[in-house]
């Protein structure tokens, strides 16, 4: 049987066939071939890339600088609350010595107003007036002074005057306590007892020495006018013209006597001075500010008082905190502290005092002692203590409690040029620089550095050298 011959038109497609497999063959060889790198090539292509400046950009924002700390809200002007003595005898009428002991002790967190009876200390009160003089002694008849003058003043406010404020303890003072003393439920501290016998003794003792100078004068007679007539004014009379002295024993009697007068008179008039309505030294404080808050007490009923009986506090309120030395130095008093408390309550406050104007009260005395600045410390990052002032009736509830302050050192005149403080160097003239980057060039540009803040710097150029969105250098 005959082969029919292949057919012309199926020749093309296998050279198409051919042509295609060598091409895919080519293909893949050269892209084997691609891959395929000499050791030499491999450890070119691992290294790293040749290092540049590290820039960033130029800004123009609003600066404002600020100390952060953290404080605490206290009450103002903590001081020791002592008695200066003892409290008069609770029974005039009695001269039996007293153990001192608390019958009603003070109320920690209490407001204490000029006037008002702080406790009592057996059955006496301890009262409180506004004074910077402290009580130190007992004022009565005869004692004068500027605590005295301090008395009269207080007195006056509280509506029983005693006259003019001459520092003279008077009869117009001692009326003008007695007065007070009753308005608050006591009897002042009158003369005792005993002060009653003295006087009494005193009073015959000057009688009997004027009865012994009488007969010294008549010798041998009676002794005439020893009433109320009597002359008591020390004179020596003669005894007449004709009178015989009878020598030299009769002259030196007669002196003796006048002696014994003299001396009598002078120890009655001593204990006059003195004598009538007293203040006993542990029955009146004088505090500096008044009303003041009862911050702690020390005493319970029962107590014999030994040191202090607690301390008083100003009603205001302040924040005292601390901050580091090279913060310190760009604070100064009059700045304004925003004040944060834990509950999230904002108050604007004051800086009142900074380092050693800083008062600080010793827990374990209760007395005040000073702050110490970072100038006193070798270490210039030393704690430097800061006091805020905080407006009057705010933050009270808030006493003992933490808070945060955020003082305002400086803000910047609106938006100005910003660049990292790590961008800023100083050539060798002592002009400030930045480096800029353009192209592929780094130029120096002269810069006048200003307030910084939050790791930045406010740069004012020499021209226009510098604007927004300049690249800044920062490192390599």
């Amino acid at each position: 049987m005959r082969q029919r011959p292949k057919s012309a038109s199926s020749r093309p497609r296998q050279l198409g066939i051919i042509v295609t497999a060598v091409a895919l063959v080519g293909a893949g060889g050269w892209f084997a071939g691609s891959q395929m790198q000499s050791p030499a090539d491999a450890a070119a292509a691992r290294q790293p890339p040749k290092a540049g400046p590290v820039t960033v950009a130029v800004e123009k924002q609003s600066l404002s600088a600020s100390v952060v700390a953290q404080g605490s809200v206290e009450f103002d002007s903590p001081q020791s609350l002592s008695l200066a003595g003892a409290v008069g005898a609770p029974d005039s009428g009695s001269t039996d010595p007293v153990t001192e002991r608390v019958t009603k002790a003070p109320v920690a967190g209490s407001e204490v107003k000029e006037g008002d009876v702080l406790m009592q200390l057996s059955g006496r009160p301890v009262l409180v007036l506004r004074g910077t003089v402290p009580m130190y002694r007992t004022l009565g008849p005869g004692t004068s002074g500027d605590d005295v003058k301090q008395l009269q003043r207080a007195l006056a406010r509280l509506g029983f005057n005693s006259g003019a404020a001459t520092g003279q303890y008077g009869q117009g003072v001692a009326t003008a306590v007695s007065r007070w003393y009753k308005s608050k439920g006591f009897q002042a501290q009158e003369p005792s007892v005993a002060d009653k016998q003295q006087l009494g003794a005193l009073e015959a003792g000057v009688t009997a020495a004027q009865q012994a100078l009488l007969a010294a004068r008549n010798p041998g007679g009676e002794a005439k006018g020893s009433g109320s007539g009597t002359d008591t004014s020390g004179e020596t009379k003669g005894t007449g013209s004709g009178t015989d002295t009878s020598g030299e024993a009769e002259k030196l009697q007669l002196k003796a006597a006048q002696q014994q007068l003299d001396t009598a008179n002078t120890a009655l008039s001593a204990f006059q001075a003195g004598y009538g309505t007293k203040i006993p030294a542990g029955e009146v404080v004088f505090l500096p500010d008044l009303p003041a808050r009862l911050d702690k007490v020390s005493v319970k009923v029962g107590d014999t008082p030994s040191g202090p009986i607690g301390t008083v506090t100003s009603s205001k309120v302040v924040v005292q905190a601390v901050v580091q030395g090279s913060d310190a130095k760009l604070l100064h008093k009059g700045l304004t502290a925003q004040v944060e408390t834990t509950d999230g309550k904002k108050v604007e406050g004051e800086l009142v005092a900074l380092g050693d104007d800083v008062p600080k009260t010793d827990s374990a005395d209760g007395k005040t002692a000073q702050g110490t600045s970072a100038g006193e410390s070798e270490d210039a990052s030393a704690p430097v203590p800061v006091q805020i002032s905080i407006p009057s009736g705010k933050l009270t509830k808030n006493a003992g409690g933490s808070a945060k302050v955020t003082i305002k050192v400086g803000s910047s005149d609106g938006d100005v040029l910003t660049v990292p403080i790590a961008a800023l160097h100083t050539s060798a003239d002592g002009q400030a620089k930045v480096q800029v980057r353009r192209g592929g060039k780094v130029v120096d540009v002269s810069v006048k550095a200003g307030l910084s803040a939050d790791g930045k710097v406010e740069v004012t150029p020499s021209d226009d050298a510098l604007k927004a969105g300049d690249q800044v250098v920062i490192g390599q």
